[in-house]
């Protein structure tokens, strides 16, 4: 029996130094964006006395929080691997999207309990201001949308802070809509039913956050991996071999997904074993993009 690994380079520590450069660049500049128009929300709040602007700024501000730890995630899982970390500190991302869906669950009960005390008790609202207030954090949070959305496809990590720029827009949206209703009709409560609804669609997000970090937490097979349908695939791609057992396929983090499997084949010299394992390696790259593999040969 041999057992062979595969490493695709872009997991080794060599490259932990460029590891998410662009992605780290992006969140910095978003960063500062967000920071500003933040503070502007919550003045403009203070002097409209408008709940939904409020519940605006004090997403926005979790959304900076989302996105300094995103940020400082990304830092640390650069750091090479070491004796008693042999994957490295690429798994920080994953908390960090864990403490995010769980901070955006705390934000969504504060803004919905403060909605429901102003629909009970509606208040005065300056729908003018706040219109004007709203939209320059609409025009910010569409630029920041615009800035990682590329990466949020593929990294929970880069996901988790995505969200939060989603749901910072969204709540822009019907500040917006709303200000512009309290403005002509005075109807003060459609701010308290805003924040509610706000608070509503971003518990949504946040749940499927947090189900994704935790799935990845508990090594479940990555999304859209099915270990019966690898297994089958790979004895139809690969003749020589005859059964498979004990396959287990877990996510690193983000599109870095290892397998350990113990493969029996056709019985062939050294030489040749070394053709399957590449052939097989070659299979899973480019078919599930699993770029770790430690594989037992029974002959």
């Amino acid at each position: 029996m041999t057992v062979k690994h595969h490493h695709k380079p872009k997991v080794r520590d060599s490259f932990a130094h460029i590891y998410k450069s662009i992605e780290r660049k992006k969140l910095k500049l978003v960063m500062v964006i967000t920071g500003i128009v933040m503070i502007i929300e919550v003045i403009g709040s203070v002097l409209t006395n408008s709940l939904a602007l409020l519940s605006d700024a004090g997403h926005m501000f979790t959304h900076f929080f989302a996105l300094g730890i995103g940020y400082v995630a990304i830092i640390i899982a650069r750091k090479d691997s070491c004796h008693h970390r042999t994957y490295g500190f690429y798994r920080v991302e994953i908390l960090a999207a864990l403490f995010n869906s769980l901070f955006l669950f705390a934000v969504t009960a504060y803004i919905f309990f403060e909605g429901i005390k102003r629909l009970i008790s509606p208040e005065p609202v300056l729908g003018l201001q706040v219109f004007l207030v709203a939209v320059v954090g609409l025009t910010v949070n569409a630029i920041s949308v615009l800035i990682l959305r590329g990466s949020a496809r593929d990294d929970i990590n880069t996901k988790g802070v995505f969200l939060h720029v989603i749901a910072d827009t969204l709540s822009s949206v019907v500040v917006v809509f709303g200000a512009i209703i309290m403005y002509f009709t005075g109807w003060y409560i459609v701010d308290p039913l805003s924040s509610i609804g706000i608070s509503l669609v971003i518990f949504m997000w946040a749940r499927g956050l947090f189900k994704d970090s935790i799935n990845v937490l508990l090594e479940t097979a990555p999304k859209g991996i099915n270990i019966d349908n690898v297994s089958a695939e790979l004895k139809k791609e690969i003749p020589e071999v005859r059964d498979i057992r004990d396959m287990h396929i877990w996510e690193i983090t983000s599109n870095m997904y290892s397998l350990t499997a113990h493969i029996a084949i056709n019985g062939v010299n050294q030489k040749k074993s070394t053709e399957i394992l590449n052939r097989i390696n070659k299979f899973l790259n480019e078919r599930y993009d699993i770029e770790h593999t430690t594989i037992q040969f029974d002959i």
